[in-house]
């Protein structure tokens, strides 16, 4: 975006703060490593204690520090900034600056958390990681195996999409050759774990099926998810609930055939074919 990086050029840097004369804002010291939130230049001046003075537990391997609140409401007034920009601008097109402007606080305030972009990414990618764990791990519950396919579904997708449509930074920092690998990586994990997870259900929910063949209606049903949420995510409001019929629908008509081929198996609805 123009307009961030004519801002950066012109915003100078803090005292032996990120970047080099000239370049990018939040390109500096811990570009590209990683950096934690707190361990940038002066981290900590909110909390009463300076980074490079504290050689506390963590200090030499880069975990985050204890932080007190006020420090703490800080850094959840940037991630949530953050998350703004990201959501607006896309990783690439967001800046330190456009983050430090929406969170209503000086560059030199940001620098005192965060050493650059890629370190408010990652720190804002794992907090969502982790709430985006706990929705699905209570989403894909075994107990639910009692219920109609209708009913499971929603009970299963509602969580899912809900999160998504709250949390858009979420699909901005997991997809895209541009965002941080440690970010990439985790969301790799996350994958294959929540695709573990949909076979385990469907395998509970469809005992007589193949393991072979519930692998296979797993990853189609995963794609689809994916595809319809992808949909969903592009448009707001009664279209926005309109596609998410759309996909319970396309869902329901795949997993149907088989939930009718099990003895005992509540399909709970009916939907005309035309």
């Amino acid at each position: 975006m123009p307009e961030a990086r004519a801002e950066e050029t012109a915003t100078p840097e803090p005292s032996g703060g990120p970047g080099k004369p000239g370049g990018r804002a939040g390109d500096g010291p811990g570009a590209g490593t990683g950096t934690r939130a707190g361990h940038g230049p002066d981290a900590g001046a909110d909390t009463g204690t300076k980074a490079g003075a504290e050689a506390g537990p963590g200090g030499a391997t880069g975990r985050p520090r204890r932080r007190q609140a006020r420090g703490e409401a800080r850094i959840a007034q940037l991630l949530e900034a953050a998350a703004d920009v990201f959501s607006a601008s896309g990783y690439n097109g967001a800046s330190t600056n456009a983050i430090a402007r929406e969170a209503g606080v000086s560059p030199g305030t940001l620098y005192q958390f965060f050493p650059n972009k890629e370190a408010i990414a990652i720190e804002l990618g794992e907090q969502l990681m982790h709430r985006w764990r706990e929705t699905y791990g209570a989403a894909f519950v075994i107990s639910r195996i009692e219920l109609p396919l209708d009913r499971l579904l929603d009970t299963v997708l509602d969580p899912l999409i809900a999160f998504n449509c709250e949390n858009p930074a979420f699909a901005v920092l997991t997809h895209g050759s541009e965002i941080p690998g440690v970010i990439s990586r985790e969301h790799d994990a996350l994958h294959a774990t929540m695709l573990t997870r949909t076979e385990a259900l469907l395998a509970a929910y469809l005992p007589d099926l193949p393991p072979d063949q519930v692998a296979r209606t797993a990853e189609m049903s995963f794609v689809l998810f994916k595809a319809g949420l992808d949909l969903i995510m592009s448009h707001e409001d009664a279209e926005r609930e309109a596609y998410t019929e759309e996909l319970k629908t396309v869902m329901y008509r795949y997993l149907e055939p088989l939930v009718c081929d099990t003895p005992g198996r509540a399909t709970g609805r009916n939907i005309d074919t035309p």
